[in-house]
């Protein structure tokens, strides 16, 4: 028999003074609780009840197992009133991995989740590494990419997309590229957590395109590669909220419009659908929010 149950019954016995008391109380027959009550005795090997035709009494032994087994079942029922607490209401710490040049959409969704949930707690890491969310310990991961593992659940944000730029410099010294093939020959700098081997893009018609590229830096920080496109380094695709700046002022030129990069989808991926703590769903949901309202921002060439 399940020993908990038995437990239980033991207990609203002694509670109720009777067997049938209890079995009212449990929705269960006399027969069954005194066949839960039986089983724990036989396991303990020790008589925990007293009975009569008329009542039933505590033991010695009884006595002592009935003080520990209330105590055990106050535990468990606090034990399940937390685990409800925690799934309604955000509250302990949460762990969030983002990436460095995504940090600035990301910072004013803890502020937000921070203010509105005094009780919860964020530890926010920052890196351009891929992570394993489940060996490291990490609630939610926000990345630009697909994850590598498909187990994981992925929820978009937002999409954005690249933008094939470079410098002035780099342009007066090897021409503007009239033609998508032309980049096999230019000093192309490259981002390390690409997701294919050669640049995707769409023409004006909508055909799918691409070009195998190389160049003297791969990088998997999109920081290095925006510096290394200033001092005309090489031709960079790089994320266009990240160097719209530039290209309003003019320190990074667009190149060959008519080719639009591939777009991506600004993601939270994190390890489990089902029973989403709290403080997991609410951070989502904010990000999710938040991500709508600055969609221009992410993606300000779609």
């Amino acid at each position: 028999m399940d020993r908990l149950t038995s437990l239980t019954a033991f207990v609203r016995v002694v509670d109720s003074g009777g067997f049938s008391a209890a079995g009212r109380r449990l929705n269960m027959s006399t027969t069954m609780v005194s066949n839960h009550v039986q089983s724990l005795e036989d396991r303990l090997g020790a008589r925990l009840l007293n009975r009569t035709t008329r009542k039933v009494s505590l033991t010695e032994v009884g006595k002592a197992y009935y003080d520990r087994a209330v105590q055990i079942l106050a535990d468990l029922e606090q034990a399940d009133d937390i685990a409800g607490a925690l799934q309604s209401t955000p509250r302990g710490m949460l762990r969030v991995y983002t990436a460095t040049h995504i940090v600035q959409f990301v910072s004013p969704v803890v502020a937000e989740y921070l203010g509105a949930y005094p009780e919860a707690k964020v530890d926010l890491s920052i890196g351009e590494r891929t992570i394993d969310l489940i060996d490291e310990g990490f609630d939610i991961a926000i990345r630009l990419t697909p994850p590598p593992d498909s187990s994981l659940i992925v929820r978009s944000l937002a999409t954005w997309r690249h933008v094939l730029c470079c410098s002035p410099d780099y342009f007066e010294r090897h021409g503007r590229p009239q033609q998508l093939s032309e980049l096999t020959d230019r000093n192309c700098i490259r981002h390390a957590l690409y997701p294919y081997d050669e640049w995707r893009f769409v023409d004006r018609k909508g055909t799918p395109a691409s070009v195998r590229v190389s160049g003297n830096l791969i990088s998997n920080s999109g920081e290095t590669l925006r510096r290394a496109a200033l001092q005309g380094v090489g031709v960079c695709l790089a994320a266009g909220f990240l160097i719209a700046d530039d290209l309003e002022s003019g320190r990074l030129i667009r190149l060959l419009p008519e080719y639009r990069p591939v777009e991506f989808a600004m993601n939270a991926i994190y390890p489990h659908r089902h029973h989403l703590s709290a403080k997991v769903r609410s951070f989502i949901d904010l990000l999710v929010h938040h991500s709508a309202e600055q969609q221009k921002l992410i993606n300000p060439y779609s």
